[in-house]
């Protein structure tokens, strides 16, 4: 009996200390300006966090954003695969009114549209001044993706985006890397 309250008094105060970390993380935010014309182009990924839609990627991940029109923005996600082969996927995204950081992300078919479940949250949560670097997170803190311009990028700079996003209350302990830091 006692052996059974140690481990509830255990498993307890792990998920106090748990919960007293998620709370003194700060919000995820987007940044405040988002200028998408110099954004747009091609970005390298340096890392991310897991997901189902990359698991084939091994290396050169790259997406390449284009001004497709007025509230349009193309979309273009590749990568190498195992096999030496590059996959592709093209979607569109479009910008959330009154938050110049955030922007919604498809890549279902346009038929599809309509429905709010095809469009996942792409938010710019640090931004370079001269738009060399950027890392895109969401709210849920299940997405976390590092950018560069640059096929590399600087381990002193790779480190702050990291604790910048440690401190939002992602955890990077699965953080994938998808290119060398120099």
């Amino acid at each position: 009996m006692s052996h059974r309250l140690t481990v509830r008094g255990v498993i307890a105060a792990a998920l106090a200390f748990c919960s007293a970390a998620a709370s003194a993380a700060q919000p995820v935010a987007s940044v405040p300006e988002l200028d998408l014309s110099r954004y747009a182009g091609q970005w390298h990924e340096i890392a991310h966090l897991p997901m189902f839609f990359q698991r084939q990627c091994v290396a050169d991940i790259t997406a390449r954003y284009t001004l497709d029109g007025p509230g349009s923005i193309g979309v273009l996600n590749a990568c190498r695969t195992k096999d030496g082969s590059m996959d592709q996927s093209q979607g569109v995204a479009r910008p959330v009114e009154g938050h110049p950081g955030r922007l919604e992300v498809r890549f279902a078919p346009d038929w599809l549209s309509w429905l709010p479940a095809v469009w996942a949250d792409y938010w710019v949560i640090a931004l370079d001044p001269d738009y060399q670097w950027a890392m895109v997170g969401e709210p849920g803190r299940d997405y976390l993706w590092i950018l560069s311009r640059e096929p590399s990028m600087d381990r002193a700079l790779f480190d702050q985006l990291k604790a910048k996003a440690e401190g939002m209350g992602y955890d990077l302990s699965p953080l994938v890397m998808a290119a060398p830091l120099r």
